[in-house]
């Protein structure tokens, strides 16, 4: 399936994939430990040895970044990320390297064979600040599918508990905007945010947000 666009420097993109057949990526904390590593790791231009990634700090140096990351959620069986393009190609080579050390780590783990993650990788172009606010919430508030699995259609949510969970998920680029420091903080490029960090909306407004009747770009059902 090729994209109908080109990444084009200085603009935000949502990445996002699954495991072919919609099959589970992330059986455990470990998995979902190593790809948060990876996120920092193979977003740069210095390679590295992917079987040694386990025991590699996160604040490695890895050269330059590629590209810039402004959110992300790990769910089961997919992974979302706000991305904003640095340079032509950059995203590109950012999620073939993490997608390439991933599927390594996770068939040689589970002893299989083949493609893990579905190609080419989905992206969809986000040309507007009400999109990028919509996107955020979306991204952040998708790991409350892990404890209210039909708050979407419900649209209701105990607002103590999603906001409780979401500063606990540390899966999920929620956490770094508005929980306390942690190194994974290094992951997330906050200064290139399109808009104001002060002006990033916490649960309740997020919740708002994702209702709101703007018009909301197709998504894949995941």
């Amino acid at each position: 399936m090729e994209r109908p666009f080109t990444f084009e420097p200085n603009h935000v993109y949502h990445i996002y994939n699954r495991g072919v057949e919609k099959r589970t990526i992330f059986h455990d904390d470990n998995d979902k430990l190593r790809f948060q590593r990876l996120l920092y790791l193979a977003n740069g231009d210095r390679p590295f040895v992917f079987r040694r990634v386990r025991g590699e700090p996160l604040d490695r140096d890895r050269g330059n970044p590629t590209t810039s990351i402004l959110g992300y959620s790990l769910m089961t069986n997919h992974f979302h990320i706000i991305a904003l393009e640095r340079a032509y190609g950059g995203i590109s080579a950012f999620i073939g390297k993490l997608s390439t050390a991933y599927s390594m780590y996770f068939n040689t783990k589970n002893n299989r064979s083949g493609t893990l993650l579905c190609r080419p990788f989905r992206a969809k172009h986000v040309d507007n600040d009400d999109y990028f606010r919509w996107l955020m919430s979306y991204v952040h508030l998708n790991p409350l599918d892990l404890i209210e699995p039909r708050w979407k259609e419900r649209g209701t949510l105990h607002a103590r508990k999603a906001t409780d969970f979401l500063i606990s998920y540390q899966y999920s680029s929620y956490p770094d905007y508005f929980g306390p420091p942690r190194l994974e903080n290094m992951i997330i490029d906050s200064a290139s945010l399109p808009i104001e960090t002060a002006g990033l909306e916490r649960f309740e407004e997020m919740l708002k947000e994702f209702k709101d009747p703007f018009e909301r770009p197709d998504l894949e059902i995941w």
